[in-house]
């Protein structure tokens, strides 16, 4: 499915930032290109239902692809996510994409080698890891209190792994990354991400600590395009910035 994700992505972002379209065209063309369709029943249905046979009946889950490193890591990170809390903390978080897509070995060199907006169409190039922050954010939008962390974490992920000043996400696996010395000659982001006065600014204010395994609905009125990411090129966040620095005051505040 790597390839119809990469058209679908592509079609979405063009059609986000055709600002001359009417209603009736940016909803057909919306619908053509079914980027929707895989965030509901490829993902967060698929794991809903392994997050299922865990919690409810107890079983044990094989998640099987093709190679185990796309659309694996997709399922299992987001029923971790689903299911475990610790999973939904910032640092928590971070510890499962470095446990279920890096050293997994999800190929992000490959996968992530240009934009939607490159003339570039290499064959293997697929938004997986794209897809799994949408659905992250679909969970974060219907559970408000439940995610340690917030859309500009969620942002800041994908424009480093498509181009980034540190090393966490570059290379394809741990052997390509020990070969290049990655370690060696780049800094993590997580390390940079953590520092108080950077972890401060990806915080989300409404946060409470919710032990409980979050069902979202995956009905499909309740999927719902991430404006943040694909309109935020053509739609200034100035106001909800603002409006979430005043939350995160107020939040201090108490």
């Amino acid at each position: 499915r790597g390839r119809p994700l990469q058209e679908s992505f592509i079609k979405l972002v063009e059609a986000c930032n055709d600002i001359s379209i009417n209603m009736d065209r940016w909803l057909s063309r919306l619908e053509s290109c079914r980027w929707l369709s895989p965030v509901q029943a490829a993902a967060l249905s698929t794991a809903c239902l392994a997050a299922q046979c865990m919690d409810r009946e107890e079983a044990s889950v094989l998640v099987h692809g093709a190679e185990g490193t796309d659309t694996t890591l997709l399922v299992t990170a987001l029923a971790q996510v689903i299911l475990d809390p610790s999973c939904r903390t910032l640092v928590g978080f971070q510890g499962l994409l470095e446990r279920e897509w890096i050293k997994a070995g999800h190929p992000f060199h490959l996968r992530c080698a240009h934009s939607a907006y490159s003339h570039a169409r290499l064959k293997q190039e697929a938004p997986l890891f794209l897809l799994f922050l949408d659905c992250v954010w679909q969970l974060s939008r219907q559970f408000p209190f439940s995610l340690e962390f917030g859309e500009r974490f969620l942002l800041t992920l994908f424009d480093n792994a498509y181009a980034s000043a540190y090393g966490t996400f570059l290379c394809n696996n741990e052997k390509e990354r020990c070969l290049c010395k990655v370690k060696e000659s780049t800094h993590s982001l997580w390390a940079w991400l953590n520092q108080p006065g950077e972890k401060k600014k990806y915080l989300n204010p409404l946060y409470s600590h919710n032990v409980l395994v979050i069902w979202p609905s995956v009905e499909p009125q309740s999927i719902q395009l991430w404006q943040g990411l694909f309109f935020r090129w053509i739609r200034s966040s100035q106001y909800l910035d603002e409006a979430w620095a005043e939350i995160q005051r107020l939040a201090e505040g108490n």
